[in-house]
């Protein structure tokens, strides 16, 4: 062999070497990439799942073993994947959770998914999976021998978890699922069920959440789901009644019939009638020709009814037109809010267990002064965060600072937020501080601030979550400095900016009930929201009363950049109402100016009555003189260099009240 033979065969040679033939051969290695190849069919996503890898060593993107090498959680939650779910996913065998929520994958629930018997986690939720839910997955240990039903089937024990909500499932609900003895929370809601709720899946001796909003199911509700309080959730399916469920009609004689079993011939559970039988002969009674005319008749008229729900789906899916996640879910909502109010903030039944340690909202602490029936209303859990965010998908983030992060997200409702992350270092240590402080937050209520909807604390993550109203039309910031062919403010809506910032601040000065006066300590351009009419929303009130005072600090130096921090800060260390003041008649001339730098040629320029020069170039020359010239007065007001000279809140708002254009 020649040495150029060699140096061609050298390649070969290293890697007969150094790849071992037991993970080629491995077969859970094959089996991921069969799931691969259904997941990822244009090896967009999941290009580090190679031939020449090894799936235990790390470098497999969301695959986990166990100390035995066996693979043990595969977790690709939110990573674009448009491909199906391959009956391989079986032979993991050691599988203990599955996580392919926030996907975009098609086709079918494998049964083969019923042979994982350490399941405890399976996350399928907000995907386009349709077909119909498995009756494997529900305990069928009983069926046994040869046969076309394999003998494992249905042996998912462990199964706590069956998260799939927000697909394309039809079919109706398999009474097996009762049969999962530890089966703790299952969210079927957004889909396309119909039947009815069986009395064996109301039985689940661990079930504490049931979520099946948004289908179709019908017939009488078992009464045993009473015991699960707020944890299920039954809203916009028109056919369910029941006694002793605040919102359901009272059932009729043909609601009652609610045998449980599962579904023959794909009929609604409540066409699947019990006869008067024994195991393996009946009696006559249910022979006679009036019960066979009986039973005739309701088949037929529960058949006729499935036909007309689906012609009904069908003609409403080829008009319904396409859109992003947000979009459809928000249809659904819409349709919900005629028939249900929805729950405003977070289930308390889904309880996170934390260490001790850092937990200002564990159960049985004391909550300072701060209300409980306030903590339990506001109260979310880290699941509906995590849910809401796509588990903080980067297409989600609208902005980070050192000490935190904002994320859009979606609640169970439909509701679209904006969830504010803050590190435990920048939080005040003293619990009983930081309580008095969300109490204060929560107090907050006024037109013109942007609403906070709840919170949550994670001691495994170390953060606090401050949950706001989305505001759509993001800050002021992003309407200065603007270019030709921009979307310029008109002058009417740079009034009504002014006029509602004012009584915002007007807001947090003044001593409410409930409420004590507040400093905002951070009014800036960027602190202003706008929502879809335009609508100024301060943002950050009251935030500081969380945050450590470094943290306070650290975060004004943008502001202070900005010219916002008034000059006696410098010697005071202090913010008042005469600082917020002084913030203020600056964020003025930014918005009559259009400009984000507040120059103190402006502020010249007002004193010297040319402040027309100064306006707006892009409103050209569409504006009031007079109320310009009121504007640039109260800016030179609220900015004088000492703060006894600045009007007070109240005093600027009566200013302002009375237009002069």
């Amino acid at each position: 062999m020649g040495v150029s033979s060699f140096l061609l065969l050298l390649p070969l040679l290293l890697f007969t070497t150094f790849y071992t033939p037991t993970v080629c051969g491995n077969a859970e290695f094959r089996a991921l990439m069969d799931i691969k190849a259904g997941l990822d069919p244009d090896n967009t996503y999941l290009g580090s799942w190679t031939v020449v890898g090894n799936h235990c060593d790390g470098s497999f993107e969301g695959v986990v073993c166990n100390d035995k090498g066996q693979v043990a959680n595969i977790s690709l939650q939110g990573k674009g994947l448009s491909g199906k779910l391959s009956p391989a996913i079986s032979r993991l065998q050691q599988l203990t959770g599955l996580y392919l929520h926030y996907n975009s994958l098609s086709g079918t629930i494998p049964k083969e998914i019923s042979n994982l018997t350490q399941l405890s986690d399976l996350y399928l939720n907000v995907n386009n999976l349709s077909g119909s839910i498995p009756v494997e997955l529900g305990n069928m240990e009983g069926l046994q021998g040869n046969g076309s039903i394999p003998t494992q089937l249905g042996s998912m024990k462990k199964l706590s978890v069956l998260s799939l909500q927000s697909n394309h499932l039809s079919g109706a609900l398999p009474a097996s699922l009762g049969d999962l003895g530890v089966l703790k929370r299952l969210d079927l809601s957004f889909n396309r069920l119909f039947g009815s709720i069986p009395t064996r899946l109301a039985d689940a001796p661990m079930l504490r959440v049931l979520d099946v909003r948004n289908n179709t199911l019908s017939g009488s509700v078992p009464i045993g789901l009473k015991r699960l309080a707020e944890g299920f959730q039954y809203g916009n399916n028109l056919g369910l009644c029941g006694v002793e469920f605040a919102t359901l009609r009272a059932c009729s004689p043909l609601d009652k019939l609610n045998p449980d079993g599962i579904p023959s011939k794909n009929l609604p559970e409540t066409a699947d009638l019990k006869l008067n039988c024994s195991d393996t002969n009946c009696s006559n009674s249910s022979k006679t020709p009036q019960a066979s005319i009986i039973v005739g008749v309701i088949v037929v008229i529960v058949g006729l009814s499935v036909i007309a729900f689906l012609a009904v789906s069908h003609y409403l899916n080829r008009v319904r037109k396409p859109g992003n996640r947000f979009d459809s879910y928000n249809e659904s909502i819409d349709r919900l809010k005629s028939k249900e109010v929805c729950r405003k903030n977070g289930s308390p039944l889904i309880n996170l267990e934390y260490p001790n340690g850092w937990d200002p909202l564990a159960e049985g602490r004391r909550f300072g002064g701060v209300s409980q029936e306030i903590m339990r209303s506001f109260r979310f859990n880290l699941e509906e965060i995590e849910s809401a965010t796509q588990y903080f998908a980067p297409g989600n983030l609208l902005g980070k600072s050192v000490f935190s992060a904002i994320h859009k997200g979606m609640l169970r409702d439909g509701t679209v937020v904006a969830i504010k992350s803050i590190i435990k270092s920048s939080c005040k240590s003293e619990e009983s501080e930081f309580l008095k402080g969300l109490n204060i937050l929560t107090s907050l209520r006024h037109e013109n601030l942007v609403r906070l909807r709840g919170f949550c604390c994670s001691k495994g993550r170390g953060e606090c979550f401050l949950i706001y109203d989305f505001v759509p039309n993001g800050s002021l910031l992003r309407y200065l400095d603007m270019k030709d062919g921009d979307r310029v403010l008109d002058w009417s809506t740079r009034a009504s900016i002014i006029n509602g910032i004012a009584k915002g601040i007007e807001y947090l000065h003044g001593s409410k009930l409930n409420k004590p006066a507040l400093v905002h300590q951070n009014i800036s351009v960027k602190n202003v929201l706008l929502d879809k009419r335009f609508k100024p929303l301060l943002s950050d009130s009251g935030l500081h009363q969380l945050l450590t005072k470094d943290t306070v600090f650290s975060s004004l130096k943008a502001s202070a950049a900005m010219g916002y921090l008034a000059p006696e800060y410098a010697t005071t260390g202090r913010f008042t109402q005469k600082s917020d003041i002084y913030a203020f008649g600056v964020l003025i001339f930014q918005i009559i100016s259009g400009k984000r730098k507040f120059a103190s040629a402006a502020r010249f320029a007002a004193e010297s009555c040319t402040f027309i020069d100064f306006i707006d170039p892009n409103l050209h020359g569409s504006f009031c003189e007079q109320e310009a010239a009121k504007f640039a007065k109260i800016a030179l007001m609220c900015t004088h260099e000492t703060p006894d000279q600045r009007p007070s809140i109240e005093e600027v708002v009566q200013e302002l009240c009375n237009p002069l254009c």
